[in-house]
């Protein structure tokens, strides 16, 4: 009886001990898991940092006007009222910024020759 007594319970042992080693969850699929979470806090690293710098333009473009008109004058070409734009040949720009920048340009008073007609 108490032979088969320990051989059941050297049984038992066994099976948990297998089931902690190979069994489903259990230290192989713990080191998988591990594995593939080290993976992906890899991959959200730039993410991160790509968010984090959204979210300071996001604050910038709330609070301060500065950081609307750096975006306008970057992205859109947009000169002030005060400044003077200079467009020099053989430097590429947008077709589209041509022309929005075109139209903020004012001409110096220059005599028409259409007047003398």
């Amino acid at each position: 009886m108490h032979k088969w007594l320990t051989v059941a319970l050297l049984a038992v042992l066994g099976f948990l001990q297998y089931q902690l080693w190979l069994g489903n969850g259990g230290w192989q699929d713990l080191q998988l898991v591990e594995e593939r979470v080290a993976v992906q806090e890899a991959a959200n690293v730039p993410l991160r940092e790509r968010n984090a710098r959204l979210a300071a333009e996001v604050t910038d473009l709330k609070t301060g006007l500065d950081a609307i008109e750096e975006r306008a004058r970057s992205d859109m070409g947009m000169v002030r009222s005060d400044e003077q734009f200079f467009w020099v040949p053989g430097v590429a720009i947008e077709a589209e910024l041509v022309g929005i920048n075109a139209g903020l340009v004012t001409q110096p008073n220059v005599p028409s020759e259409a007047t003398d007609e």
